[in-house]
């Protein structure tokens, strides 16, 4: 089997439902179903659900497991209590991002770890180099798949699967309920990708269809690889490869809040000085003034001046307009107008916040 042709326990789901494929991370994912905007919409309105299992899934058990998740990530895994997890980031030694990931603690020795597709033999071979602490580590990706549920009403519908429904409905979120969801048994933490409420559901790859079969009959709506990256874009939320790599200080894409403040751990003093000094760059949001759909690389303009360069660009069907995240000089204020330049023509728009969309809460 070729890396491109690798598939997840619900491609045949994907397929009966009308999904256009592409290859992504060596997988074949559905991009799109009835259509990226409907299913943003439907996402933002209701409840959508999004194949990941493509998503890396490992589990870390020993001893010395909190000393060694401590040295490699940058949050302050101490903090976790049992069923609780966490955004985090492996920095590597020279205060860049191998990979931006959540960890869960299940128990003082146990705990698991989500990382991103495309990172996904980088980040086992980073993990491996690094465990000098007796830590075992083990990848259970392909024996698993996991479905991301999202939107509004995502909550209750999940919930209302359970069979343990006031427990679900007052989970905070990084909370983690283990139990069955329609019959299967999963494992459960309320978090997502698309800035509104919903859970990342991980269960056995043979049960994954009936979980999918059920949330569709429940009224959730497939969406696409399309749709999930609008709506990350909408909601503000970094993509590796695009805000974050190997070379950005966690600090340019404004993820200070993800460093302690306390511990030591890989290139914590590098990552450090650039948050004492303050970055010469930073991401930023641009809305454009029009319907055209920025490119990543465009190179964003200022009084007739180059500031910076689009690395993550959508429309927003939320927003009716071009939406856009771009690494720029830090002395560029927000509310300031600006151009996109595409193809030579200057497209008008505004650098605004990256969160675009926040979630009303209650």
């Amino acid at each position: 089997m070729t890396p491109s042709s690798l598939k997840t326990p619900l491609y045949e789901a994907h397929i009966s439902a009308g999904g256009r494929m592409v290859p992504f991370a060596g997988y074949d994912m559905p991009v799109q179903y009835k259509g990226v905007i409907h299913e943003c919409l439907a996402v933002r309105n209701g409840t959508g659900i999004f194949d990941v299992s493509h998503m890396a899934r490992l589990t870390f058990t020993g001893d010395r497991v909190l000393e060694f998740l401590e040295h490699v990530t940058s949050n302050d895994v101490s903090k976790l209590e049992d069923n609780r997890g966490q955004y985090s980031l492996l920095p590597n030694l020279e205060g860049g991002i191998v990979d931006d990931i959540i960890v869960y603690r299940i128990t003082e020795n146990e705990y698991r770890m989500v990382v991103n597709a495309s990172n996904h033999e980088k980040d086992v071979a980073w993990l491996t180099q690094q465990n000098t602490f007796g830590v075992t580590i083990t990848d259970t990706t392909d024996e698993s798949a996991m479905i991301a549920v999202q939107g509004p009403k995502a909550g209750a519908l999940v919930a209302g699967l359970s069979g343990q429904k006031a427990i679900l409905e007052d989970l905070p979120f990084f909370g983690v309920y283990e139990g069955e969801i329609a019959g299967v048994q999963c494992f459960a933490p309320r978090s997502g990708y698309t800035g509104e409420d919903g859970f990342e559901l991980i269960c056995k790859a043979g049960d994954a269809m009936k979980l999918w079969n059920a949330l569709v009959e429940a009224g959730a709506e497939p969406c696409g690889l399309g749709s999930r990256d609008a709506l990350r874009v909408e909601a503000g939320l970094p993509l590796y490869g695009h805000e974050l790599n190997d070379e950005l200080s966690p600090i340019v894409a404004g993820l200070g809040w993800v460093v302690s403040k306390t511990k030591q751990f890989n290139g914590c003093d590098q990552i450090r000085a650039v948050q004492t000094a303050g970055p010469a760059r930073r991401v930023v949001g641009i809305k454009l003034g029009s319907k055209r759909l920025p490119q990543i690389g465009m190179d964003v303009v200022v009084d007739q001046k180059i500031v910076g360069q689009v690395c993550s660009g959508v429309y927003s069907p939320l927003l009716e307009c071009g939406i856009a995240f771009a690494v720029v000089d830090s002395g560029v204020p927000l509310k300031t107008a600006c151009a996109l330049d595409m193809r030579g023509k200057l497209e008008d728009g505004t650098i605004v916040n990256k969160r675009f969309f926040k979630r009303s809460e209650g």
